[in-house]
């Protein structure tokens, strides 16, 4: 009798082991899930705390197999949206209310993991074997590396993924400190949703956004400088002068020491049509817009304003940071 029941509980205990999915096997669950979709819709939050103040967007992100993207973000009770599109010609940020669309020849998303794109998501699991899971009765939580070009500054995410339903609730992307910096809350994601390539195209969206921003034109008549509040012990601004030019106004400003770099400003020049511009490098997003980075500059729009960055000494996460913490203030 007690060796039937030895059996027995032995028999349980094997049981129970193997239906509790290891980490290799949900990752695997959730990547043919989230990649072999021929397409989805989402909608999601985003609250960026990098600045002062946090700030919240609504996010809707179509994506249509194989590599057709479309992601609005709206500041949240703002009308101003910019889009990043990405379709056969290439990819492209759009600011309706700006009048500017920038287009890239760029690999986006693939080699800049987004938060709020679940493919991406799925192959940051897929690349980080360090990447560990942990698990409760309705969520499967993983912690791993982020894969942006970020990663410096904000090198760890967590990703909550829903048992049931086997998709994204919520991803965290943390700083050094694990202090969160960008959440993301997802909510409804229908996959297999689909939609034709005429739907990716950029003129189709400019010009109907074009209508919505003819009466709100943004326009900057006080020429207000903006000034980076990061703090770098070793870095200070040494020098600031204003450049007229055809009836237009810019102010550089230039930082030297460890770390040496020179910001540029001026107001936007509005014209009539929305034309692409070509830009070098690749969108990055810098929580209150969305920017065009390479190896040694970042050009962003914001308030009516065009702002760009230059230099051969700062690596692209400290190109980020030093844009993303630009604001109209005084210098300390």
């Amino acid at each position: 009798m007690k060796l039937r029941l030895l059996v027995v509980v032995v028999c349980c205990l094997f049981l129970a082991a193997c239906g509790k999915a290891t980490k290799d096997e949900v990752i695997e669950d959730v990547n043919k899930k989230w990649n072999e979709a021929k397409g989805y819709e989402l909608s999601a939050s985003m609250e960026v705390r990098t600045g002062a103040e946090p700030r919240i967007y609504d996010v809707k992100v179509w994506h249509t197999k194989p590599d057709f993207y479309r992601v609005a973000v709206n500041p949240q009770g703002e009308t101003e949206q910019q889009l990043i599109v990405r379709n056969e010609e290439g990819v492209f940020v759009v600011t309706p209310a700006l009048r500017k669309t920038h287009k890239f020849q760029s690999e986006w998303p693939k080699q800049n993991s987004q938060a709020y794109i679940i493919g991406t998501l799925a192959d940051d699991l897929m690349a980080d074997s360090k990447a560990v899971m942990t698990e409760d009765d309705s969520t499967y939580t993983f912690e791993l590396a982020t894969r942006n070009v970020d990663q410096t500054a904000l090198p760890i995410q967590q990703i909550m993924v829903d048992k049931k339903t086997m998709l994204p609730t919520k991803v965290s992307v943390l700083d050094e400190s694990l202090q969160e910096q960008v959440v993301i809350t997802f909510g409804e994601i229908k996959l297999g949703v689909q939609h034709t390539a005429k739907d990716y195209e950029v003129e189709k969206f400019t010009e109907k956004e074009e209508k919505k921003a003819a009466s709100a034109d943004v326009v900057n008549t006080d020429f207000s400088v903006y000034y980076p509040t990061i703090d770098w012990a070793h870095t200070k601004l040494t020098e600031e002068y204003e450049v007229k030019e055809d009836g237009n106004s810019r102010v550089i400003l230039t930082f030297e020491g460890e770390k040496p770099f020179t910001l540029m400003q001026q107001p936007i020049q509005y014209d009539n049509m929305v034309l692409p511009v070509f830009s070098p490098g690749d969108p990055a997003d810098l929580g209150y817009t969305i920017g065009a980075i390479t190896d040694h500059s970042i050009q962003w729009d914001k308030d009516g304003m065009t702002f760009f960055i230059a230099s051969t000494k700062l690596s692209k996460e400290e190109l980020l940071e030093v844009a993303a913490s630009v604001q109209q203030s005084s210098m300390k």
